[in-house]
């Protein structure tokens, strides 16, 4: 139907914004039934990490760290909701050109979906769905604004003359706010009817209930003097909730531990497919393991220490029987993520895991549940593949992982690090005896040593905690008897091997900062 714009700009993008919701609600409604992979909006979030250039990525762990996903979500909803409001002052005029943009801006999300890695014709529904009810709501919104012929309705309000002549039709502010006002109840509705249906409740369920077996080869208790306990100084164990998140999923996977397999494939000579009751069946090994992000800059946060329980990895490729030429183990997630492991590093002993269990619980669902890699060792990006679902034996010339071909290493050895936690970085302390601490890491070799400097002058030894082995990061702690005026803090580490942490200033990319943190204080 052509109409002049009677209807005001502000009021057509109110439909349209209106509509927009509806459909995104719809969308969610129907990917809580047939699964919360397909929901577009998250689809066309992967897309955009997937497309982003190495730097925007960095960008975004630098200055947004574990919210950066919910700010992307949240920036594709503005641009979605930007749309819409340019879609309804466009059908203003002429409702069908709006829902021709409708359809448009739809196919997009449709391509996300079904792009995605193992996307089938069923994930197509949700975005279906709501292109429909978006397209029957932003017109049911402009029919309700321009309601009928001002003789019959509204005789007293401003009319114009429909094109070409014919009866006027009046804008009706009332009646398109009281069918936006429900346009909205029904889109939130949607949404939250959508997430409720979706799966996270039944493995939320399936975790609590979980009962977890006893390790054949639990972990030693922890020695006297792992952790100084003192205010401030990041504790030895990271309590789950407090451990560092940093991966490219934009909506957690749900994997019900019942559906759950692992498959073992390509350079082996015997397959091997297992279930979740199958891996729990094998004899589990308890670790004390730091993990490291390679997004962590000099003196950052994304680092964590936890008890993980798991089957070790190597006795898995075992049985597969590995082929020779070997070097690649490409890991792959429930949500399409793939890293690529050394398989020497996986197989010289160390206790790389696939882990069941942190801290004494099931993995959290943010974290892994029901499996994930725990690779002494290795920056994260290269090891701890979360909800991972198979494993191919392959070589690093024949297969890249996810990181690869946007500028980071194939592989990532941790290099060897300290932090100042104490005292905090512009800190004003009283003069006087005050205490300089942190912790060191050089997964799988151990810390050996760390020094503390103030103001440049002679290099002092730091008194060490004691550790369970080399796979853990380690405490230090040094009293120094500070003077009035402005210090500058800076330490440095010394691994097991003798290697000596580097002052070298070097980016994250591509396989680790470099560099000494340094704090500067002030005391009174």
């Amino acid at each position: 139907m052509q109409r002049n714009s009677v209807i005001p700009a502000w009021a057509g993008a109110l439909a349209g914004i209106v509509a927009g919701g509806v459909a995104l609600g719809a969308a969610q409604l129907v990917a809580g039934v047939v699964g919360g992979d397909a929901s577009p909006v998250v689809a066309v979030g992967d897309a955009v990490v997937d497309l982003s250039p190495a730097a925007l990525k960095e960008f975004a762990v630098a200055a947004f760290g574990v919210y950066d996903r919910v700010v992307l979500l949240g920036g594709v909803l503005v641009v979605l909701a930007l749309v819409a409001a340019g879609l309804g002052v466009l059908a203003r005029g002429a409702v069908g050109r709006g829902l021709a943009g409708v359809v448009a801006f739809g196919a997009v999300g449709l391509a996300a979906v079904l792009t995605r890695p193992g996307a089938g014709a069923v994930d197509a529904l949700p975005t279906v769905v709501g292109v429909v009810a978006g397209m029957w709501t932003l017109s049911w919104l402009i029919g309700r604004a321009t309601p009928s012929a001002v003789s019959s309705v509204a005789p007293e309000l401003p009319a114009v003359m429909r094109a070409g002549g014919g009866e006027p039709y009046a804008f009706d502010r009332r009646r398109l706010l009281t069918g936006a006002a429900g346009g909205v109840v029904a889109a939130g509705a949607g949404t939250l009817l959508g997430h409720g249906l979706g799966s996270r409740r039944a493995v939320d369920a399936a975790r609590v209930a979980l009962a977890l077996p006893a390790p054949a080869t639990p972990a030693p208790p922890l020695p006297p003097g792992t952790d100084f306990k003192l205010n401030g100084l990041t504790p030895f164990i990271t309590k789950n909730a407090d451990f560092y998140r940093v991966d490219t999923a934009l909506i957690v996977p749900q994997v019900d531990p019942a559906t759950w397999t692992l498959r073992v494939h390509g350079l082996v000579d015997r397959p091997i497919e297992i279930t979740y009751e199958d891996l729990l069946r094998r004899p589990l090994t308890e670790a004390d393991i730091t993990l490291t992000c390679v997004s962590n800059e000099v003196g950052g946060p994304y680092a964590g220490n936890a008890r993980w329980l798991g089957a070790r990895m190597a006795d898995l490729l075992r049985e597969a029987g590995l082929r020779s030429g070997a070097d690649m183990l490409l890991s792959t997630s429930a949500d399409g993520f793939t890293c690529g492991t050394p398989l020497d590093v996986v197989m010289d002993g160390r206790d790389a895991l696939f882990a069941v269990a942190m801290n004494g619980e099931p993995l959290p669902v943010d974290h892994g549940f029901p499996v994930r890699q725990v690779v002494p060792g290795l920056y994260g990006y290269v090891s701890a593949t979360k909800w991972v679902v198979d494993l191919k034996v392959t070589r690093f010339d024949t297969d890249e992982a996810y990181w690869t071909p946007r500028g980071w290493a194939a592989k990532g050895p941790i290099k060897t690090q300290s932090r100042i936690d104490l005292p905090k970085p512009g800190a004003t302390l009283p003069a006087g005896r005050t205490t300089i601490a942190g912790v060191a890491w050089a997964q799988h070799t151990g810390v050996d040593a760390v020094e503390v400097r103030v103001d440049g002058g002679a290099w002092q030894q730091a008194r060490l905690a004691a550790v369970p082995g080399p796979d853990t990061w380690r405490q230090w702690a040094l009293d120094w008897d500070a003077t009035p005026g402005d210090h500058t803090i800076e330490v440095r580490a010394t691994d097991a091997a003798g290697r000596t942490q580097t002052a070298e200033r070097r980016p994250i990319t591509p396989d680790g900062a470099t560099g000494r943190h340094t704090v500067t204080v002030h005391t009174t």
